[in-house]
């Protein structure tokens, strides 16, 4: 029999973890444009986007809430799931930064969790209209994010038409660092909340709390794990969305990065978990096609596709099968 109080303390750590390897994983999604246009070093994006992804953490619990609240019934679990569902989580977000393909923590995240609480006791278990809702914004967001970047890439052409390029991009080199440095707040304030969300329903699944809500030291623990996360990103994705996917000088990155930021943190006050590698890939997208069609490495844009594609049904496999082999275990 395991003890209560060391499983909740395991959860805890796998939730912070999760959030260490999502700020590793997603390093790229907050600096990737700002590295892109050679706007700033690798090095001090890196430790810009750690900064404000540990402010974002405290910018709202509405996706936190959402998280524990809305995708399994919180009082019909038990804190295994929670370790398969993180388990699932952390070997999919290694695996994939190894690979260099930037998925989605956030489609992983409900995949382990439903993998795993379908393992220990079925469907019913499922909350099908809060699933059903993560998903459907989950799929939208990279479009939005697409349509909002194109459509302020058309302007800005149109209102720059006259201008020399070179004039044009030194004015938007300080710009960009504004753009990149709200984008990785806006991740943190997304992002952050996953883990927060995790740690609030274990405190609550294993009675710690009377009911669910997030203390404030979930709050700060998930946000340093964050940033710390961050601070060692992987630069592979980096290179992968930053450069590979559209060439990007300093207006392009502003757009994307403001675009894809705006989305992320409206969202988020919502409280509704979407993904920010969507959101800003798809964001770049939205820039390379307003730009030319053909500026969009499609081959690379496709193989991300498959990545985001396979992650769901995978991470809902491994958070079930981990559950059977854990459950050995109680």
């Amino acid at each position: 029999m395991l003890d209560p109080f060391w499983l909740l303390v395991f959860v805890i750590a796998l939730a912070l973890i999760f959030d260490f390897t999502n700020g590793w994983h997603d390093t790229a999604n907050a600096i990737a444009t700002v590295v892109g246009t050679r706007t700033l070093s690798p090095g001090k994006a890196i430790i810009m986007a750690a900064v404000l992804n540990l402010a974002g953490a405290f910018f709202s619990t509405k996706v936190a809430e959402t998280i524990g609240k809305d995708v399994v019934k919180a009082d019909n679990i038990t804190l295994l799931v929670l370790v398969a569902a993180l388990l699932a989580v952390i070997i999919w977000n290694v695996v994939t930064v190894l690979m260099g393909l930037p998925t989605s923590s956030s489609h992983a995240l409900i995949g382990g969790l439903v993998g795993a609480a379908i393992a220990f006791k079925g469907v019913d278990v499922l909350q099908y209209k809060g699933i059903l809702t993560i998903l459907l914004a989950l799929l939208l967001s990279p479009l939005l994010g697409g349509l909002v970047s194109f459509l302020l890439m058309k302007l800005l052409r149109r209102i720059f038409a006259e201008s020399i390029p070179s004039k044009v991009k030194k004015l938007f080199r300080p710009l960009q660092l504004f753009s990149s440095a709200f984008m990785a707040f806006s991740h943190g304030a997304s992002d952050a909340q996953k883990a927060m969300g995790i740690i609030a329903l274990a405190l609550f699944t294993s009675g710690y709390t009377t009911q669910f809500h997030v203390p404030i030291w979930v709050m700060f623990a998930a946000g340093f794990a964050m940033a710390l996360g961050t601070a060692l990103g992987g630069r592979k994705i980096i290179h992968t969305i930053g450069s590979r996917l559209s060439r990007l000088d300093t207006p392009q990155g502003f757009v994307a990065e403001t675009s894809a930021a705006l989305l992320l943190s409206t969202i988020a006050k919502i409280g509704i978990p979407v993904s920010t590698t969507h959101t800003i890939t798809g964001s770049i997208i939205g820039v390379g096609a307003a730009e030319r069609i053909r500026s969009v490495r499609w081959s690379v844009a496709t193989k991300i596709v498959y990545a985001w594609i396979l992650t769901l049904p995978g991470t809902a496999l491994m958070g079930y099968l981990l559950y059977l082999i854990i459950h050995v275990f109680e």
